[in-house]
């Protein structure tokens, strides 16, 4: 009964908060801003940072990093990103959508393309990118409503880490003319 509820309102925050900006695959130099989305839980999260800012610099990209960091968080733990650019298990309400602060900021950034680097299709993930206004979505799976106009998947015998991830949509991206 409560998940039939959750699942109602997640519809209807969709519906509300869904850019309207169509998208499509498009060559990197037309892109002027970015977005990318990591998972702290992977072990390989600040090299993948790091990588993203380097391509954002390659191709004079002003972007962004966000990051989702749902882990239980002890009195003796300190949180190892961002405040700013992290979303965090307290900011999302009862059904998963992050506060609007979180989606502001990401709004904000005005990107013109979207990066997925986490593997999964949580609820956050998928508000998010369906709300972020960016003219090309790529990730690593697809989303509900085909959110995404690139993905590049893990190989079936071998998960990939986001770096590795990252690492192998470079060159796809590199290749759009």
């Amino acid at each position: 009964m409560i998940d039939t509820i959750k699942n109602i309102f997640r519809k209807r925050y969709l519906k509300k908060f869904e850019s309207k900006v169509p998208t499509c695959i498009t060559p990197m130099s037309q892109i002027r801003s970015a977005v990318a989305f990591i998972d702290v839980e992977d072990t390989s999260f600040d090299a993948c940072k790091i990588a993203l800012q380097a391509f954002y610099r390659e191709y004079g990209i002003k972007g962004e990093v966000f990051f989702f960091d749902f882990r239980k968080i002890g009195n003796e733990e300190r949180l190892i990103t961002s405040i700013t650019n992290t979303v965090l298990k307290r900011d999302l309400d009862w059904c998963g959508k992050p506060s609007r602060e979180k989606i502001d900021l990401m709004l904000g950034t005005e990107a013109d393309l979207f990066i997925s680097l986490i593997r999964g299709t949580d609820y956050p993930l998928e508000f998010m990118a369906k709300c972020s206004q960016a003219k090309f979505k790529v990730g690593r799976v697809q989303l509900p409503g085909n959110t995404f106009d690139l993905i590049v998947s893990d190989p079936a015998d071998h998960p990939l880490n986001e770096k590795e991830s990252f690492d192998a949509m470079r060159p796809f991206l590199a290749k759009i003319k």
